[in-house]
């Protein structure tokens, strides 16, 4: 049998469509942190959501590139993980261990080169994911080359199951 795929699911709670892109916008580019109450609410409400928060060990946040986050005041994935489960987000297990270009306009392949070995979970704290349900927590997923990146550093440290809970989804080209 080959390796799992990197994801075990992924719920989304939105299309990436009218109003939502202006407001992703305004909660991720115009520090309206606020905007992380209300997202999650909605998130919270789709089918599958609350079950998997409730089995999981542990929240992951999309984790950003210190530069980034400067440049942002904060991470809207981490914002949106600490509303959805405060007591089981932590936000220091994935990290970011480089910044990437922006994804914006690349194809597929070229977000999965441009974000291998981007991730990694902290080494003195991986054997916490050893056999462990994992929901991993984004704002927008477009190709699926972050949260796919990501969790397969989650897989490589022994996570069982990665749960992704995502605010939107881009259509898939047609």
């Amino acid at each position: 049998m080959g390796d799992p795929p990197p994801l075990d699911a992924c719920l989304a709670a939105c299309d990436y469509a009218w109003p939502w892109p202006e407001c992703i916008a305004q909660f991720k580019f115009r520090g309206e942190a606020g905007w992380a109450g209300p997202l999650s609410t909605l998130m919270r409400s789709v089918p599958w959501v609350e079950p998997a928060l409730e089995n999981c060990d542990t929240v992951l946040p999309m984790p950003m590139a210190p530069a980034r986050l400067r440049q942002r005041g904060f991470n809207q994935a981490l914002e949106l993980a600490r509303r959805l489960a405060p007591a089981k987000t932590d936000a220091t297990l994935l990290l970011r261990t480089r910044d990437t270009p922006a994804q914006i306009g690349l194809a597929r392949a070229e977000r999965l080169r441009n974000l291998r070995g981007a991730f990694a979970v902290e080494p003195l704290r991986a054997s916490q994911l050893q056999g462990r349900r994992v929901v991993l927590v984004d704002d927008v997923m477009t190709t699926g080359a972050s949260l796919f990146s990501a969790a397969a550093a989650l897989r490589l440290a022994g996570a069982a199951h990665i749960t992704a809970v995502v605010l939107a989804r881009t259509a898939a080209p047609h």
